[in-house]
């Protein structure tokens, strides 16, 4: 990914405002410059790291400020659409310069072709060798996209972006939807860049690993990290610490202030009571005893107004402590319904042969709470087999028989109502069960009290993700079998951190298909399956070795 770099390779954006028409801010004053070499911008899911990728890259007008970039800029967006009918060559965006190079060679000398090719007469050769280093060597320049899977569609694009040798390069979740081989390819192509500024948004932790620093966005702002994934959580874990010890040196000192203004009033008072009884002793004058009470309530207005100041400043610390501990919420939940006994049968596959993919046919038990990890190439059938699994579609051939409640996560998270508030959703899927049972099951997914009651269609997307898995999770009766697919595709840290805590609580069977390694071995997969023409039993180990061979097949 090294290519001939423009002196003034550079992407800054200097007093950046956003807001969308109905008047929600995301960006206030925004100034930062990313500096060559590979940046990861992480954030929570909301944070607005999409919306400053899309007016990085031209695709939004910001409400006041400007974006500069140094040199030419390319944008690989998350959400990739492309015209199924167009052909390889046109998708790289050589189409023209193709036509003319054979115009050319069958002896049309005519200007328009020389000045259609410029002096890009490698450019087939080019193209070429970028779908090789890509993993795409199989991919003629004349088949259509419409041939091509998902994950060669998203490279392909990543492909033609290159092929501009572009000095800015801006990557939006690239991993999304792909496989754990296309993976490899892209992790190959970011550690390749040598020169100009590639910014990447990605919730992928391998990925993350592979930049020479993180941009985190969090409330409007970003705070900066030296090194990948490891080294921001490090220092991260570093600050909160810190910030711990600030919290709780504060807090004393406001609890030290008001026992401390509380004392000098209690010594004021007693102090004005005294002096008081001493006048009426001493039969003192009026003018002599108002005087003394004046300069008595002035030195008592100062003294509490010098500890009511301290007070203040020391709540003041207070909140600013508090405002350095992130409330990254975990779930906490409680599923003891959910166990199977060891050595049940829980799920069996005879002859199974789904409508779609590749598999031709599968036999399977698994017994227990076993966790088991589907991986394979996109296209496989991964979906295709969870889909048959669950009932939703019907196999050519062969069976499919579960034998305890089974309930079914799928990508799209279409389990959800989206007119109905988040407590009716998972009311809707547990009959039977207290309002009141409900409500504390939800406060535990992180929906306490009125946010129980937000329609679904209103939720943000790592929200919606919590509601979909409350729904499923505590449907009735309990599911002793829980299938997901993809379940961390668009999903922040954070979310794939509560994500991983709910599943810790989770007691019954397990079977996920997912591409994000990291997080399959975090839930503690007991059986890893690769999913080809066959169901074949395979390791994490292997699938990683499979991720380093030269060709790497199912």
């Amino acid at each position: 990914m090294s290519h001939p770099l423009t002196p003034t390779a550079s992407l800054t954006c200097s007093g950046l405002s956003f807001r969308w028409p109905d008047g929600t801010e995301v960006f206030d004053g925004l100034s930062l410059t990313f500096g060559r070499g590979r940046t990861g911008l992480v954030g929570t899911n909301g944070s607005g790291k999409s919306t400053l990728m899309r007016l990085l890259a031209g695709r939004l007008r910001p409400s006041a400020g400007s974006v500069t970039a140094g040199g030419s800029l390319a944008h690989l967006p998350q959400n990739l659409t492309l015209d199924t009918e167009l052909s390889v060559e046109a998708a790289l965006g050589i189409a023209g310069r193709r036509a003319a190079l054979r115009a050319i060679e069958a002896g049309d000398v005519a200007e328009e072709h020389f000045e259609t090719i410029g002096d890009d007469w490698d450019v087939e050769e080019r193209a070429l060798a970028t779908l090789g280093t890509l993993g795409l060597d199989a991919v003629g320049l004349d088949r259509t996209v419409g041939q091509l899977s998902g994950g060669e569609t998203v490279l392909l694009r990543l492909a033609a972006l290159l092929l501009e040798r572009p000095d800015v390069l801006l990557l939006d979740e690239p991993t999304n939807n792909l496989d754990v081989f296309a993976r490899r390819r892209l992790y190959e192509a970011v550690e390749s860049w040598r020169s100009g500024v590639l910014v990447v948004v990605s919730h992928d932790r391998d990925l993350l690993e592979r930049v020479d620093r993180i941009a985190e966005l969090r409330s409007g702002s970003v705070s900066w990290y030296g090194g990948g994934w490891s080294a921001y959580e490090e220092a991260l874990a570093t600050q909160q610490e810190a910030a711990g010890r600030m919290l709780r040196a504060a807090e004393t000192d406001v609890r030290r202030q008001k026992r401390e203004l509380e004392e000098s009033r209690i010594k004021v008072a007693r102090r004005q009571r005294h002096n008081k009884r001493m006048d009426a002793e001493r039969r003192a004058p009026r003018i002599v005893a108002g005087e003394r009470k004046r300069s008595s309530q002035e030195a008592a207005g100062k003294l509490r107004g010098l500890h009511e100041d301290r007070l203040q400043e020391a709540r003041e610390r207070l909140d600013e402590a508090s405002d350095a501990i992130r409330d990254d919420a975990e779930i906490r939940v409680d599923l003891p319904h959910t166990a199977v006994p060891a050595g049940r049968t829980v799920l069996s596959l005879r002859g199974l042969r789904p409508r779609f993919g590749a598999l031709r046919e599968a036999e399977l038990d698994v017994r227990g709470p076993e966790r088991i990890a589907l991986v394979g190439r996109n296209g496989a059938g991964k979906t295709t087999l969870l889909r048959t699994l669950t009932g939703e579609l019907a196999p050519l051939a062969g069976e499919a028989r579960t034998f305890v409640p089974l309930r079914f996560l799928p990508q799209r998270l279409d389990v959800l109502d989206e007119g109905l508030s988040v407590a009716a959703n998972v009311a809707r899927l547990a009959p039977g069960v207290t309002d009141n049972h409900i409500r504390s099951q939800l406060a535990r997914f992180l929906f306490k009290g009125a946010r129980a009651e937000q329609p679904a269609g209103t939720l943000s997307g790592g929200e919606r993700f919590r509601a979909a898995l409350a729904a499923t999770m505590l449907a009735a009766p309990a599911p002793q079998l829980l299938m997901m697919d993809e379940p961390t595709n668009n999903l922040d840290l954070a979310s794939v951190r509560q994500l991983t805590g709910a599943l810790d609580a989770y007691e019954g069977a397990l079977v996920i298909a997912g591409h994000d390694l990291a997080f399959l071995e975090s839930v503690g997969i007991t059986r890893w399956l690769l999913v080809g023409e066959e169901l074949r039993e395979t390791t994490a180990e292997e699938v990683r070795e499979l991720l380093d061979a030269p060709d790497p097949g199912v």
